[in-house]
């Protein structure tokens, strides 16, 4: 991605997917260029937990709901150090912000931090594109360069695609640190940093968890060095075929018994790390307002989603792996893709969306109970 300083003048911008349709409209952000996959996010609210999620990282993201930064930016909403999406790509960006704890508008954050954007979009065309077409590259190009889609075109057709790509070890920690337990400390966690969403250790927190995050590159010996009483994998970018060292890792924690928990890239390693495969859906799941049902309780839940691939595994039966029986625990009502995994002999589960949703909705929450009671259990 390469970009320069926001200018005062509006600046022609132009959308180039990888199929050759193409968007114009104008420069929201930072000018210059960049590359990436095009997804869509339904969410109402919550663009700044959007734009900072590392999940997003290579991703150009276009919002669907029309109106955006109306609430400008704060300095407390962020899930991570910086902005990861690749791109923004907006239909009516708002011309003011207005909310108490703003202290800058989502145009200058953008411009800040050199994340290209596009507004004046059809997002609604450009939806249903993508979920005509699927998820693909693109490029958002603003300038003198935007008449030569030809080029454009070539560039985009260059970049590499996700399948494949394995991106945790560019979003996560390099060093581990502790999230201290708000309160008496109950119990210790040690969380893998795939890409993790700074609410997450907080929502632990809440609970009494003293939480140590670990890089993605963390032994076993490393993990158990902290005497944690359970062991968490995050969410993340990329490809989860990509993931095998972090699929080795939670194999030592699953042969140790260890109460386990994942979510969204740590749904899908423990799917591999039980031998079920992953595969890249259509257009992926993102946004606020996902339909879930939990097989356990019976019990719908509303959801907020980010995720590409999923896991492949029967949905009414019951699969025997090395480390015992496991079940699908969570389906998607939209298109019965998995959503959850429970072993049955072994303290051990998973989801595939986000419990923590600073944005909501916060059905979800239940989740971090049930760990912290497995990891009582374990104790008892």
């Amino acid at each position: 991605m390469t970009a320069t300083t926001r200018t005062a003048a509006p600046a022609p911008a132009v959308l180039v997917l990888e199929d050759g349709r193409t968007f114009r409209g104008q420069a929201y952000g930072a000018r210059g260029e960049t590359v990436g996959e095009a997804v869509f996010s339904t969410g109402m609210t919550g663009y700044q937990e959007t734009l900072t999620d590392p999940s997003y990282h290579r991703q150009l993201v276009v919002m669907t709901a029309p109106h955006i930064g109306n609430t400008g930016v704060n300095d407390e909403d962020p899930e991570s150090r910086r902005i990861w999406v690749a791109g923004y790509v907006v239909r009516d960006p708002a011309r003011r912000y207005s909310n108490w704890r703003a202290r800058r508008s989502l145009d200058e954050e953008l411009a800040a931090q050199g994340v290209v954007g596009i507004s004046g979009v059809d997002t609604r065309a450009l939806t249903r594109h993508l979920r005509e077409r699927g998820a693909m590259r693109a490029g958002i190009f603003s300038g003198e360069a935007v008449a030569d889609t030809a080029t454009l075109l070539a560039r985009v057709r260059s970049a590499p695609q996700m399948s494949g790509a394995d991106l945790s070890p560019e979003v996560a920690t390099t060093e581990p640190y502790v999230v201290p337990a708000i309160g008496e400390k109950r119990l210790t966690v040690a969380a893998i940093d795939l890409g993790i969403k700074g609410m997450t250790p907080h929502r632990m927190a809440e609970r009494g968890i003293e939480v140590h995050v670990l890089p993605v590159t963390a032994t076993l010996d490393e993990i158990y060095a902290v005497a944690p009483d359970g062991v968490f994998f995050s969410n993340g970018p990329g490809d989860p075929a990509t993931a095998d060292h972090p699929v080795k890792l939670m194999r030592g924690v699953l042969e140790r018994g260890t109460p386990l928990f994942g979510i969204c890239f740590g749904n899908q390693i423990l799917g591999r790390a039980l031998g079920f495969g992953t595969f890249k859906l259509k257009y992926g799941h993102r946004g606020i307002n996902q339909p879930v049902k939990d097989l356990t309780t019976g019990k719908v839940e509303v959801t907020a989603h980010n995720h590409g691939f999923a896991v492949d595994a029967p949905l009414d039966a019951v699969t025997d792996t090395p480390y015992g029986r496991v079940e699908v625990s969570h389906v998607c009502l939209n298109d019965d893709v998995v959503e959850g995994l429970r072993l049955l002999d072994r303290p051990a589960f998973s989801v595939q969306y986000h419990p923590e949703a600073a944005a909501g909705p916060h059905d979800a929450a239940y989740l971090f109970d049930r760990f912290v009671s497995l990891m009582e259990g374990q104790r008892a």
